[in-house]
């Protein structure tokens, strides 16, 4: 392991470990306290967070093409059996994946909350006080309690599959990792559907770190608002994600070069801003090629899964011994005997250089408790003509989002 590297300029570091004590502004580099959740993955949980990443997309194509006036370049029209599932009000299931989450603070004075970290969206949502029995158990912002407070008269609704938040939009002042971001855009959420309880979904809310022309408000998102106000050294955040207790962080104005090896640090440019659109080299199982090469991908610290198009995902599979899928045409989960599923872990190929996913993330655990098969960490949704590169990927790699020369790097960790 690397000594740690000692910074001169203020740099911002966020670190997933449980607590969270009011954070103060940046006059040194700060390890602020996040949580990450691990709940048990099912098949039916998994089915649900496909469902919720396959609405968000289609959400965040319509907000692009609202606020820039013409389609994505990923976007393609949407199935009539996916309209008709997201007509329903039945709420989603229990997600049960895992999530990371960091502390902010809001308001003068400042409250506390946390939310989850997400590169593929671009909002910023709470709930509110005048939120009912669904946001029970988390912390409430309250605009009334707050001097910064501003009412900016919208409404909004960001749909969930068959669930939606939609509340209020407010601008107040946000600090994370002791950086304040002044008069930021956010919806006080009056409607959590059942999915968002807190025995379900356990931050309060949820901070995109993607794009504004993304953004449902629209709005800059937070770190926008952050990289605006000319208090970063630099335009950019690193990444660490692992299933280890106190070892992953957010690190806020810069990265943290004790945890990987720079000497393997690859950059592969954003091809279209937005979501982080970058190329996908080449995926390959055993050193075999699957799908097209010079893929288009986003990177989704929001999504577990590694997500294609269903016929990519179905000849990932394709030769495996035991190998069992769930779910219909639209989207499909796989299985493999747990015995040899960390043999077919894939690698990802970025800016020319390969990085292996570990079996250890590749398996995310038998389909139920007891049986000898377990989940497979690549999935197939049917409205998703592109690479969604997820927490199974993300967690065997340190990721570098840099704003400022849109580009996202990669490098193996220390």
């Amino acid at each position: 392991m690397k000594l740690a590297h000692t910074f001169t300029s203020l740099l911002a570091l966020v670190s997933l470990v449980a607590g969270s004590p009011t954070q103060q502004l940046n006059t040194h580099a700060l390890r602020l306290p996040l949580e990450r959740r691990n709940n048990q993955v099912n098949v039916e949980s998994l089915q649900a967070h496909l469902t919720q990443v396959s609405a968000k997309y289609r959400r965040g194509f319509a907000a692009y093409e609202a606020n820039e006036g013409h389609a994505h370049p990923l976007s393609i029209p949407p199935s009539s059996k996916t309209m008709k599932r997201d007509t329903g009000n039945v709420p989603l299931m229990n997600q049960a994946v895992e999530l990371w989450y960091a502390s902010i603070d809001v308001g003068s004075p400042a409250k506390t909350f946390t939310v989850t970290i997400d590169t593929g969206s671009a909002d910023l949502f709470l709930p509110s006080v005048g939120c009912g029995e669904s946001c029970n158990g988390h912390n409430k912002y309250d605009p009334s309690s707050s001097s910064t407070a501003v009412d900016l008269k919208k409404s909004f609704v960001l749909t969930y599959g068959e669930g939606e938040v939609a509340g209020e939009q407010f601008a107040d002042n946000v600090v994370i990792g002791g950086y304040k971001a002044k008069g930021q855009t956010f919806g006080a959420a009056i409607v959590y559907s059942s999915d968002f309880s807190s025995e379900d979904f356990a931050p309060d809310g949820l901070a995109g770190f993607a794009f504004e022309s993304i953004s449902g408000y629209p709005a800059p998102p937070l770190f926008q608002t952050l990289v605006g106000s000319g208090q970063l050294q630099e335009a950019v955040f690193g990444v660490k994600l692992s299933a280890a207790p106190g070892d992953s962080e957010l690190y806020i104005g810069g990265t943290n070069t004790a945890l990987y090896q720079q000497g393997n640090l690859s950059y592969t440019p954003v091809t279209h801003a937005g979501y982080w659109k970058v190329t996908l080299d080449q995926i390959s199982r055993a050193g075999v090629l699957v799908g097209e090469p010079e893929a288009s991908s986003i990177i989704d610290t929001g999504t577990t899964l590694i997500v294609t198009d269903t016929d990519t995902a179905a000849s990932y599979f394709v030769g495996i011994p035991g190998v069992e899928s769930y779910g219909d045409e639209s989207e499909v989960l796989y299985s493999i005997p747990c015995d040899v599923i960390n043999n077919y872990a894939p690698t990802l190929t970025f800016g020319g250089h390969p990085f292996a996913v570990s079996g250890d993330t590749f398996n995310l655990g038998p389909i139920k408790e007891g049986s000898s098969d377990c989940l497979a960490g690549i999935a197939g949704a049917e409205d998703t003509d592109f690479w969604i590169v997820g927490d199974v990927f993300l967690q065997n790699v340190y990721s570098i989002f840099d704003v400022g020369r849109l580009r996202v790097g990669f490098a193996e960790l220390a």
